[in-house]
């Protein structure tokens, strides 16, 4: 039988080891451009935004949606079940590469792949996303309502 300090001390390396591996299991990660760093984001709702468009052209903003890529897609949705989800109340999402953005404090790019060789996963994911209202591009096809270029973070 060990002395209770010992059982004491076990207890706290246990704790040592696992809470770091516990916290970045269910962490957010945060992904950072040095590109427009200085300018001010307005944060604002999906739907807010959407509906408010033209307000918002050349606006640099903060706003949460659901990301979907696929062939000719890369557009963010209204994360709500109770909204229209169709192509014309999305925003086409630009990503550009003089922007790169990495992972904080890391030298891990969002474009990079992964160890398991995959990209980072986003698809189909709540995010929070800033960068700039542009209304004259409408993505690759036209059909989106307006784009978000110039994008200089993303936290899933």
């Amino acid at each position: 039988m060990l002395p209770a300090y010992h059982n004491k001390a076990i207890i706290i390396l246990a704790l040592a080891v696992l809470l770091p591996a516990l916290q970045a299991c269910g962490g957010k990660k945060v992904y950072r451009s040095k590109c427009d760093g200085d300018k001010v984001y307005k944060r604002v709702g999906f739907t807010q935004l959407m509906d408010s468009l033209p307000l918002y052209d050349k606006q640099f903003v903060e706003v949460k949606g659901e990301y979907k890529e696929g062939k000719g897609q890369s557009a963010l949705y209204n994360d709500s079940v109770f909204v229209d989800h169709s192509i014309g109340m999305a925003l086409w999402v630009d990503f550009s590469q003089q922007c790169p953005l990495y992972l904080d404090g890391t030298s891990e790019g969002f474009f990079d792949y992964s160890s398991t060789g995959q990209l980072t996963p986003i698809n189909n994911k709540t995010i929070i996303m800033r960068g700039e209202i542009n209304l004259r591009y409408k993505g690759s096809a036209g059909k989106y309502k307006g784009s978000i270029d110039h994008i200089s973070y993303i936290s899933l």
